[in-house]
């Protein structure tokens, strides 16, 4: 027999090698493993040939196969083998593992993984109840040397991986097993404590072999950490938490380090009781916290040197997470009913923790945040003076940290080596930037709310100085004007850092200081500053126009700052960065004539009563700006109205308000109902030459466009519509309504019906508006697509802007605003006819809402939608249905709770008519 397993040994070492050999043709390559996988298969001598070939005088390579063929044995085989034959192989199995192996330092982690591999298959089938002593068998193993005890901890770690976290058994064995493990986890703790323990001083001790004791700690650290997730607190926090203070202790070795903080991290974030986590506030004495705050306080330069070195920067993001989770455990257990005092040693974790916070990678800030606000909302710990102190530390360390830096294809800052680590793509840091900034921004204002003065000083002192500091375009500038800054020059990123904290700050700073407190004076100065600050530079203004409205909540203190504010922001309305007008502006340009139109309508809307006494003066120069030569969009045009409708509502008088929206929409009504508009709107023919979609049209061709005028025309009407009828309102005040002319009857249930000083207009307006809304739907008829021309065949496609937003690509950032807006024929089409039909329903779902009882008593109001609205549905593209699906219905069921059950009723049963209709 011993020869036949001599020559069955010597075969299949030559199949193993030719499997292995990268010179073997495929052929040869499938027939080896055929021949070896039949073997395992059938063979009677798997045992004994699996014995030999992991003999380890064999190559690594033929000793795997040799203890495959053993775990193969085991798993399949295991219940037909006698009794006797289990224990000879149990036998064979642990000699293996005492003198089988190489010693530490040179053996194989392939064959220590299969080692143990053998061992725990056995054990899941005979622990306990046929190898009662295999823990005592174990732990005198680990006598043998530290080969041995790497290969204990391995075997206990992959036993614990198999029975908790895959449960690779059946439930009956998993119970049984898992049962005796938690008996003996006392024991089983104290063993790997005692290995760690040991092999942790002679490792620091011993200069020859340091080596062989650190891999046992390693081992005996990863083996810790597969059962610290699931075992019983008490094991984890007995004698007075040794287990985690050692572990603290370990982050100051650059070996250890990283396996001992996976192992806190995984402790720290154990739920449970809150009187079985009490003892980690242990973590606070004086001992471990000092081993953590000195690991966290050298972690920048622990990490980086020329490049970041990928085990150091993992173990600081496992500290950093240690850290949070600490936090949280002093977040849960101070003030709760365990009665824990906040900790003597609070400033030192503070310390460690603001480490994180000011540490130049971008992904380790970010991951500070959630525990400072949780810190920061905490009843108790907010108000100790530790935190308080550190909430100060924390706002002037987002001076720097909402700065955006740290591209990974720049090397401007130290950030950027991290980022490079963290991130795959300039795109992939944005889009995580823009989430962080959103997330500091909310933090920033719970801490703005335990220190609302100090946090002032701060955003005075960096406005100040960004006010003062000369403009730096740096080395990335802008494509379209010298001397302009990108979006990436250090001036921009610097205000619109800023601008975040500005914005935060003042809003926190008047919800949570009496006004006899606030720093008024101050902030006039701030503002005044702001108002005489002056530049060309579109990205910078535009940061400028934000700061003007932040600090706007103090205006309403000093009343005569009024007339300079809305001067600045009517001066940016007009804004060009060169004389010539006529030349397509830049995204940045655009965006500040925007930004300050938005500006305008917030102060209206938020203020209204405040600015009402400026009306005439606002009115008067809105008239100039409009009849000047401005250059004013149709949007701008419109957002001004808009202002002015906000206004008005201040009036709290039915007949004046109405007589001024009336003077308003003088010319939107005159044009729209013209008979010229008439037949535009009601003929699709007449439409699309109107708007000149049957038009032949180069892209060099320089001769005014008629039609791109006439396309004008519409959207301006659409706009200024939308304007009024979405913001005209009458008096919250029922008595001031009433008084005012705006109540106009009461429901059988006593509720007011009101009128709206706009409803007048619009039902002038509506027969137009619903003809427009039918011809754009039958637009796509056949006869009506055969009409358009060559240039605007795909007009009524979905837009290339939009499919990229769909598809997830983003443009790249400096492409943004970095260039004029040119745009060909067709997309100015597409945009045209888009934005008009989306318009059209927001109109009539702004109707519902603004004209409540008026709207929806309109007489054949649901015929007319019918015939309009849901006209010539089976031609009109899937895309284009989303405004009038998300819009007009939604917007007008949802404005149902404003208005009273009558009326609700009457809607549903509106919605029910037209549905009926087209069915």
């Amino acid at each position: 027999m011993a020869d036949q397993v001599a020559a069955m040994c010597d075969q299949l070492i030559k199949a193993v090698n030719v499997m292995m050999d990268p010179e073997t043709d495929q052929i040869y390559r499938l027939e080896a493993l055929k021949f070896c996988e039949e073997f395992k298969e059938t063979s009677t001598f798997c045992v004994p040939c699996g014995l030999q070939l992991a003999d380890k005088a064999q190559t690594a390579v033929v000793r795997h196969f040799g203890l495959q063929i053993l775990e193969h044995v085991i798993k399949f085989r295991w219940n037909n083998m006698q009794q006797q034959e289990k224990v000879q192989l149990k036998e064979c199995a642990m000699q293996l593992l005492s003198t089988g192996t190489h010693t530490i330092l040179e053996e194989e982690s392939h064959i220590k993984d299969a080692l143990s591999r053998i061992t725990v298959e056995m054990i899941k089938r005979e622990w306990p109840q046929h190898w009662p002593d295999m823990l005592k068998e174990m732990e005198a193993l680990t006598s043998h040397g530290e080969a041995q005890t790497e290969l204990v901890m391995l075997i206990l770690l992959r036993l614990a991986e198999d029975v908790i976290t895959f449960q690779t058994l059946p439930t009956q064995r998993r119970r049984d097993i898992q049962q005796t493990l938690t008996q003996n986890m006392e024991n089983i703790f104290s063993f790997m404590i005692a290995i760690l323990h040991v092999n942790v001083e002679d490792y620091r001790k011993l200069v020859s072999g340091a080596r062989a004791h650190c891999r046992v700690a390693v081992a005996t650290l990863n083996t810790l950490a597969g059962y610290i997730d699931w075992v019983s607190l008490v094991h984890i926090t007995c004698g007075n938490c040794h287990l985690l203070e050692m572990l603290c202790l370990l982050l100051s070795e650059p070996e250890l380090q990283l396996e001992a903080a996976e192992c806190l991290l995984i402790a720290i974030s154990r739920k449970g009781k809150l009187e079985d986590r009490k003892p980690f506030m242990l973590l606070f004495d004086d001992v471990a916290i000092h081993y953590i705050l000195s690991a966290a306080q050298s972690a920048d330069g622990l990490a980086i040197s020329v490049e970041v070195v990928e085990r150091r920067y993992i173990f600081l993001k496992r500290l950093c997470q240690v850290l949070c989770a600490l936090g949280g455990q002093l977040c849960s257990l101070v003030g709760s009913d365990v009665e824990v005092e906040v900790p003597a040693n609070l400033s030192k974790y503070m310390e460690a923790f603001l480490a994180f916070t000011t540490h130049s990678s971008q992904f380790l800030k970010s991951s500070t945040l959630a525990t400072w606000g949780a810190l920061f909302r905490h009843e108790t710990l907010s108000k100790d003076v530790v935190v308080v102190d550190k909430a100060i530390k924390y706002l002037r360390a987002c001076m720097t940290n909402l700065v955006k830096t740290g591209f990974p294809s720049r090397a401007d800052n130290p950030s950027c080596e991290y980022s490079r680590v963290d991130f795959d793509s300039d795109e992939d840091f944005n889009s995580f930037f823009h989430s962080f900034r959103a997330q500091q921004g909310e933090v920033v204002r719970i801490a703005c709310r335990i220190v609302p003065l100090e946090a002032f000083q701060i955003a005075a002192e960096w406005l100040q100085y960004q006010i003062a500091c000369p403009i730096d375009t740096g080395a990335t500038t802008s494509k379209t004007a010298e001397g302009l800054c990108s979006l990436l020059s250090p001036s921009v990123v610097q205000w619109d850092a800023m601008t975040v904290f500005m914005e935060c700050m003042v809003a926190q700073i008047f919800k949570n200081l009496e006004e006899e407190k606030l720093p008024v004076d101050q902030s006039m100065e701030l503002l005044q500053a702001v108002l005489n600050y002056d530049t060309n530079d579109p990205l910078i203004l535009s940061c400028v126009l934000t700061n003007v409205s932040a600090l706007f909540p103090f205006v309403t203190l000093r009343p005569h700052f009024l007339p300079p504010v809305l001067y600045k922001l009517f001066k940016a309305i007009t804004f060009e960065v060169g004389q010539e007008s006529k030349a397509p502006r830049t995204r940045a340009v655009k965006n500040v004539r925007r930004h300050a139109c938005s500006s305008i309508i917030k102060i209206c809307r938020d203020y209204p009563q405040f600015i009402l006494p400026c009306f005439d003066m606002f009115y008067n120069h809105v008239k100039k700006m409009f009849s000047g030569d401005a250059m004013l969009t149709n949007m701008e045009k419109c957002s001004l109205m808009e202002a002015l409708v906000l206004i008005s509502n201040q009036f709290k008088d039915f007949a004046k308000q109405k007589a001024f929206l009336d003077e308003l929409m003088a010319l939107v009504v005159a044009e729209w109902t013209s008979d010229e508009m008439r037949h535009v709107l009601w003929d699709p023919a007449m439409f699309l030459s109107f708007v000149g979609a049957d038009q032949v049209v180069t892209e060099q061709s320089k001769d005014t466009d008629t039609a791109a005028l006439n396309r004008g025309r519409l959207s301006f009407c659409l706009y200024a519509m939308l304007g009024v009828v979405k913001r005209a309102r009458w008096p919250v005040d029922l008595e001031e309504a009433k008084a005012g002319g705006f109540v106009m009857g009461y429901t059988p249930a006593g509720a007011p019906i009101y009128r709206n000083p706009c409803t007048a207009q619009f039902l002038v307006l509506l027969p137009n508006l619903l003809a427009l809304i039918r011809t754009h739907n039958s637009l796509y008829m056949p006869e009506n697509m055969a009409r358009l021309s060559v240039t605007f065949s795909r007009a009524h496609e979905v837009m290339d802007a939009e499919k990229n937003v769909v598809l997830g690509l983003s443009q790249h950032l400096l492409d943004i605003y970095d260039s004029p807006v040119y745009r060909t024929n067709l997309e100015r089409m597409q945009g045209f006819f888009t934005t008009l039909y989306d318009n059209c329903f927001h109109v009539l779902g702004n109707a519902g809402l603004s004209l409540q009882q008026e709207f929806y008593t309109i007489e054949r109001l649901a015929e007319e939608i019918s015939g309009s609205a849901f006209v010539s549905l089976d031609h009109v593209p899937d895309h284009r249905l989303r405004p009038m699906i998300h819009i007009l219905i939604c917007f007008s069921i949802s404005n149902t709770n404003h208005i009273s059950h009558y009326n609700r009723a009457a809607i549903y049963r509106f919605f029910s008519i037209i549905f009926s209709i087209n069915h």
